[in-house]
């Protein structure tokens, strides 16, 4: 395969170029060759790095845990365990903040469903009243 462009790759991975500069810049993506008059020249590793990186955040990887798990990919000495050690990590991270949602959404559900007359005065609303307690947990 020939060299991409930045365009091309942006194109290619459905991004913006000023992402592909900005993964560049914080050493997310690999830095590309460049042309006698200084254009990027990308290989298909900048491709696969950039659907790595793409995917990593759609299942909620930080950049952060990205450019760990992007070295660990290129580790010579790794192996899948730690790759898989860190998904196990970030499942437990869902998981914990499914948790809170679902507190959140029956907390606000209790607050609704205190709200009997809704032509109250705000003196009368329960969400109000709900919310001006104190912290009991």
């Amino acid at each position: 395969m020939s060299a991409l462009s930045i365009g091309q790759l942006a194109k290619r991975a459905g991004l913006t170029v000023e992402t592909i500069r900005f993964y560049e810049k914080i050493g997310l993506l690999n830095k590309p060759t460049r042309t006698p008059s200084g254009y990027r020249q990308f290989s298909s590793e900048a491709e696969r790095q950039l659907n790595f990186i793409q995917q990593a955040k759609n299942v909620g990887f930080t950049l952060s845990e990205i450019t760990e798990l992007l070295n660990l990919r290129t580790d010579p000495d790794g192996c899948c365990g730690d790759i898989k050690i860190r998904a196990k990590i970030k499942l437990d991270d869902v998981n914990r903040k499914i948790t809170e949602l679902r507190q959140i959404r029956d907390a606000l559900q209790s607050m609704i469903d205190g709200c009997i007359d809704e032509t109250d005065d705000i003196s009368g609303c329960a969400v109000v009243h709900t919310l001006e307690q104190p912290d009991v947990n």
